[in-house]
């Protein structure tokens, strides 16, 4: 026996999974808003996933995949919600069976984002145009294991210290002073539209720092339903998810998660499209590549890049 297909939008309010932070309400409230514009009702509800709830663990220790996906899944698949609007780069590439990733919408800007107190800047480094333009010995927030390596190979002399918590947490961590600074999605930043007049504040570009996979990108999973998944497909954005879905493609051939120190952004320019990625062995940088390729496609390019990426590993065997 099947269970029967929810009755669809014009008969009841679909219901939205997302998490509680000032941000995935802002990214759910939007979908809201944009499903309003189409005459289709809906109803939010907040679900705590692990990643929420064990916020004084480093990503590094903890085991396994999906830290702020998998209650917004089990949610969907017990009919709890319809369907979960997630921050695209916490998605894992592998669909749990029943599930299906229906729309990639909006994004906003995918560099990394550099906030410092004032006194931790060097100021004729910032001069000479260096990336991370800190003071020496500074120490630097971020949890993540790719900014960590990145951040290693560029400034071995910073001390790196674990972050965790959302992102007005985050920042009033800096504003405490317990970091020089730290590192954000600048996508965050944004659309939270965060006051930041007391603090240095430097967008990293992608071809120097380079982001994780669909950073920026919002995802809608839903319930591997047909009446579902069209209502939701109407909000698709295809440019965008197509540079996004290169960029998920190279992510799940690397069976990567959140623990792995690797990102790539694809974007247009011009008649081609620009890759940028970045892989290391570990969060110190180890056995590190570095690539920047064209190509007339956004599958072409993440293609080239993928073998040689193969190339590499192979190397180091």
């Amino acid at each position: 026996m099947t269970n029967p297909t929810p009755a669809g939008p014009e008969k009841r309010a679909l219901r939205i999974g997302t998490r509680g932070s000032e941000l995935a309400l802002w990214q759910a409230h939007t979908v809201q808003r944009l499903l309003k514009e189409q005459g289709i009702g809906t109803e939010i509800e907040i679900i705590k996933t692990r990643g929420d709830r064990i916020d004084d663990v480093p990503f590094s220790k903890l085991e396994g995949k999906g830290f702020f996906t998998k209650e917004l899944e089990d949610a969907q698949l017990e009919g709890r919600v319809d369907f979960a609007v997630h921050s695209l780069k916490d998605l894992t590439t592998e669909e749990p069976p029943g599930l299906t990733l229906a729309a990639m919408i909006g994004r906003e800007d995918p560099r990394e984002i550099l906030l410092a107190r004032p006194g931790a800047i060097d100021e004729e480094k910032l001069k000479a145009g260096e990336i991370l333009p800190l003071i020496q010995g500074a120490n630097l927030g971020t949890s993540a294991a790719r900014r960590q390596a990145q951040a290693h190979l560029l400034r071995p002399d910073l001390e790196i210290l674990d972050l965790r918590g959302n992102v007005p947490t985050r920042v009033q961590k800096l504003r405490d002073g317990k970091y020089d600074a730290i590192l954000l999605a600048r996508a965050g930043i944004l659309r939270l539209e965060l006051k930041l007049d007391d603090l240095a504040a430097i967008p990293l570009d992608v071809d120097r720092f380079v982001p994780p996979p669909a950073q920026g990108m919002l995802g809608i999973q839903c319930r591997d339903e047909a009446i579902l998944v069209k209502t939701l497909q109407s909000l698709h954005c295809p440019v965008d998810g197509s540079a996004v879905g290169a960029e998920r493609l190279l992510l799940q051939r690397l069976d990567g998660g959140c623990q792995l120190p690797f990102g790539v952004n694809i974007r247009s320019r011009d008649n081609d499209w620009k890759l940028e990625l970045f892989l290391a062995e570990n969060s110190e940088g180890g056995s590190a590549l570095r690539l920047c390729l064209t190509g007339d496609s956004p599958l072409a390019v993440a293609e080239q890049a993928w073998q040689k990426v193969q190339k590499h590993k192979r190397s180091l065997r």
